[in-house]
């Protein structure tokens, strides 16, 4: 017999949807299959206009467990259509579904075994993005879900701030209704953040656990992009700062003091850094809006928010713009936004032989860098790949950083290539450095045949004499004709097409395709390029 069967189970799963008649009854069939601990899904179309409340009217008709409740209006958000759903529970526990994502098997009693085990108000576990089409999967804050733990109060793990979805947890009715924990009503972007610190604050008994409990899927080819893809309106911005500060006075207000310090660092170690790698692809006027939107949040930071680890990649971003009234450096901040974080020179010094960020904002000091070794410095490292047709080499640059890099004792570097898609490493090899000046070089061979197609991402990491490392990636360095296209013969597919390019954060990735057609196209658009420039 299943663990959970019994007269009345304690589950309610509440889907909500709109205008997803594709999707929907997916999402709710995976609900269905959690097994006989859910007494009822909860259906809750928000005014759709495709088919979708009659398609869940068919659902219905079919499964006894699900109920269909339409809203009378659109609501323009994710919090409203939830609220109803709270409403209407009439289990326990409850759980959230979206209409585009799904509910592994086994989800629900992961999570239930765990709750009523250690007596929870609330129980987490790991959720995972897949991106489709490709279904690689990314695990979402994964070291909060390494292994199952009991927390007596929230507090006693400040990350947890960092999981901000709420769909990966399963709640106790009556906890959520007692203290008015709820979803901002209408269209408010990011809602999930002020339910999420609602939640927090009540100081609720959590368990985790390490199993997967939700599939997020991601589709960034989509026609209608999620709110968490459509980044590129700057009201996406003003959006997330808005739900961001709300989820810290929330914290705050409640006495939750060390939650509300670590929501703060989280924003400008995720938020800030996250938009910030992107200006380069928005225009001008965007640029500035952002800029000045941003310095009119952080003026809201105190000197506690700044005192606590004055060298993360986030807090030097932040300063960096507190002092700038117009975009400046934008290349360098993406640099330093990436992950891990890249400091790319120059590295300037002001008066006294102090580390500053450069010589016209000397109250930006780099100096706590000079007591820090050098594994744990955001060190920069240029990579360059030009393809041949003989040997392609992938060279590395290591550059000094204030005396720290030499101090430390770079000895090699380890440098392998993933496939984005798959997960995958290959070509892993650890090359000598070489000191030349202020840099260390090294290179290495790239079997560009062995790679085969695909996405690959450079993965670095630089060993050091004392026996420490430290994770880097590439900047892509952008020399002449280090980033062109090209054709390159193969024995094993013919040829080649190669194209080594900078990613959003400046990083050195390298995509292949396989066979004469890619590499036959590729010639036709140069030779387009060439006659509309010999007739212009």
């Amino acid at each position: 017999m299943h663990p959970h069967s019994r007269q009345n189970p304690p589950v309610s799963i509440v889907v909500i949807g709109y205008n997803d008649v594709a999707r929907i009854a997916q999402a709710v069939r995976s609900a269905l299959a959690q097994g006989p601990a859910v007494r009822e899904v909860i259906a809750v179309d928000d005014c759709s206009t495709d088919g979708t409340h009659e398609l869940l009217l068919g659902l219905a008709a079919e499964e006894p467990r699900v109920r269909v409740i339409r809203r009378r209006t659109n609501s323009g958000g994710c919090g409203s259509p939830r609220n109803t759903g709270i409403d209407a529970a009439t289990s326990p526990y409850l759980m959230f579904l979206d209409s585009d994502d799904v509910l592994p098997p086994g989800a629900t009693h992961a999570l239930l075994t765990a709750a009523e085990a250690e007596d929870a108000q609330v129980a987490a576990g790991l959720c995972v993005r897949r991106e489709l089409p490709s279904g690689h999967d990314v695990p979402w804050q994964s070291a909060l879900y390494a292994h199952s733990a009991v927390l007596g109060h929230p507090a006693q793990l400040p990350a947890l701030v960092h999981d901000t979805l709420c769909v990966n947890k399963l709640y106790r009715t009556d906890f959520l209704r007692e203290h008015a924990i709820r979803f901002p009503e209408g269209r408010f972007p990011y809602e999930d953040f002020v339910f999420t610190a609602r939640m927090l604050a009540a100081a609720p008994r959590m368990a985790l656990v390490p199993d997967r409990v939700y599939l997020w899927h991601v589709r960034r080819s989509a026609e209608r992009l999620s709110i968490s893809l459509d980044r590129a309106r700057i009201e996406n911005w003003r959006a997330r700062t808005e739900a961001s500060e709300q989820a810290y006075d929330i914290l705050l207000n409640a006495g939750q003091k060390e939650l509300a310090r670590a929501a703060r660092a989280k924003f400008l170690d995720h938020e800030l850094r996250m938009y910030a790698r992107e200006l380069s692809l928005r225009d001008p006027e965007y640029r500035r809006a952002w800029w000045t939107h941003t310095r009119a949040y952080l003026r809201g930071y105190d000197a506690a928010d700044w005192a606590s680890e004055p060298t993360a990649p986030g807090r030097l971003l932040a300063r960096v713009i507190l002092a700038s009234p117009e975009p400046r450096d934008l290349p360098r901040l993406k640099e330093l936004a990436a992950r891990p974080a890249r400091l790319c020179p120059p590295y300037a010094r002001g008066e006294g032989g102090i580390p500053v960020w450069s010589r016209d904002l000397p109250q930006v000091t780099l100096e706590p860098y000079l007591t820090r070794d050098a594994h744990r410095l955001p060190l920069a490292v240029d990579a360059a790949l030009r393809p041949s047709t003989r040997t392609t080499v992938l060279r590395l640059r290591l550059h000094e950083m204030y005396g720290r890099v030499a101090a430390t004792g770079p000895r090699t570097l380890e440098a392998e290539w993933r496939h984005r898609e798959a997960g995958h490493a290959a070509q892993r090899a650890t090359v000598p450095l070489r000191p030349t000046g202020d840099t260390w070089r090294a290179e290495t061979v790239v079997d560009l045949a062995a790679l085969g197609a695909g996405t690959w991402d450079l993965h670095l990491r630089v060993h050091f004499a004392d026996g420490t490392s430290r994770a880097v990636t590439g900047h892509a360095w952008a020399g002449t004709g280090m980033l062109r296209r090209s054709v390159v013969p193969s024995l094993r597919f013919g040829a080649l097409l190669v194209q080594p390019y900078a990613t959003h954060s400046g990083a050195l990735a390298l995509r292949l395709a396989t066979g004469w057609r890619g590499a036959t196209s590729v010639l036709r658009g140069r030779l387009r390029r060439l006659l509309r420039r010999g007739t212009g």
